[in-house]
């Protein structure tokens, strides 16, 4: 055993220091969001363990995420192989969120130094200032795409700031599913995205473009798809019933169950459809909001949309579209997504919030979402979110 420290992820550089010395054997670390120090984290973990990872909550009850030395450089090895080789990062990112760290395991890796954004909200300037000092020839930086839509929004206004954009060899892209039209644009602007796959529980992104990477290996086991490679984590801390849930052995190989709906191509290509627990019954026919959502954000000024479940006296549930300052009807929404996954997934309400709510690692708060739209939709008929007929 040895110990486990936490770290405020308010410092970077902090976390930066913490994951050198586990890597080196020393204390593993739990890095944490800003002021938020974990609850109830044991003091010791097993030998192996060099980084724990608190889950987002995006879906459920926050886990532990044990990763050891092992997976984290495995990780960064199979990045370097599927791109340019080692380079110099920008950390735009929480560092306490697994793509976060994975860009200080990779510097370390690199033995190259992060450039660090200041924590908070998301300058798209700052960050060009930062792509902009970079020395190193081979240049990463890992964002989510509402950065991404943020950087070419100034980027298409102010001409300078898309020469740093252009110098990255990858800006890797994951954390939600990415809008098509946002990586036309990205394509448009000279950018060039890598789309990337994976979680926690997979040290990250361990799937770039659809194409495992490294030793990952995938596979769909009973509509679910499965992953597998040097890059799992251990186990979950303290919860031996949800890691006995989520990691399997099959044949001497241990895989872990994603929980998303997918399918693997004759070719090893991945193609994730949506989380199996989204799938909602609609007036008996089945619906997944994943697949909703992603139609809906290819709808011009949706790109930032999110769907999420309703209760329905009528249909039991249906789909609910929340988003900022949209360009279209709820009339215009629903028509174009019944054309294309039927009038069960026709969303039952369009709702504007001012902004998204989101966690720390900077996906939409679903779960805040949906308890809005509840709230909304309590209303007496004809109010502003009340339910839409369906014909």
């Amino acid at each position: 055993m040895k110990d486990l420290v936490t770290i405020d992820a308010a410092s970077p550089v902090a976390v930066l220091e913490g994951l050198r010395g586990a890597l080196s054997g020393g204390p593993a670390i739990l890095p944490f969001p800003a002021g938020l120090p974990p609850v109830g984290a044991p003091d010791r973990v097993e030998k192996k363990i060099a980084l724990v990872i608190e889950t987002s909550g995006s879906t459920g009850r926050p886990k532990r995420v044990a990763l050891s030395s092992g997976a984290l450089l495995a990780g960064a090895a199979a990045a370097d192989q599927a791109l340019s080789g080692p380079g110099q990062w920008v950390l735009a990112l929480p560092a306490h969120y697994v793509a976060g760290t994975n860009v200080l395991v990779r510097s370390l890796a690199a033995e190259t130094d992060p450039v660090i954004l200041t924590p908070g909200h998301f300058d798209p300037s700052a960050f060009v200032a930062a792509a902009d000092s970079m020395t190193h020839p081979v240049r990463y930086t890992s964002l989510v795409p509402a950065q991404l839509s943020a950087l070419l929004d100034l980027a298409s206004t102010d001409p300078e700031a898309a020469g740093p954009l252009r110098r990255f060899d990858a800006v890797l892209v994951g954390g939600q599913a990415t809008p098509r039209a946002l990586l036309e644009r990205a394509t448009s602007a000279g950018c060039h995205v890598v789309r990337t796959y994976g979680s926690s529980e997979t040290s990250g992104g361990c799937v770039y473009d659809g194409v495992p990477v490294g030793s990952t290996r995938a596979a769909v086991v009973d509509g679910q798809l499965e992953l597998s490679g040097p890059t799992l984590a251990e186990y979950y801390l303290g919860d031996p019933e949800k890691t006995s849930s989520a990691f399997v052995d099959r044949n001497g190989v241990r895989w872990y169950r994603t929980g998303d709906a997918g399918s693997v191509s004759a070719d090893g290509v991945v193609t994730v459809t949506g989380r199996l627990d989204d799938v909602i019954v609609s007036g008996g026919l089945k619906v997944s909001l994943g697949a909703v959502e992603r139609a809906v954000r290819e709808l011009p000024g949706l790109d930032t949309a999110v769907v999420v479940r309703a209760p329905s006296e009528r249909w039991g549930e249906v789909p609910v579209v929340v988003a900022v300052a949209p360009r279209q009807s709820l009339a215009e929404v629903r028509t174009a997504i019944a054309a294309t996954l039927g009038r069960a997934a026709a969303p039952d309400g369009l709702e504007e919030v001012d902004e998204l709510p989101l966690l720390a690692s900077g996906k939409p708060d679903r779960q805040a979402l949906t308890r809005l739209v509840a709230g909304r939709r309590s209303g007496p008929p004809g109010a502003p979110g009340a339910p839409q007929a369906r014909h």
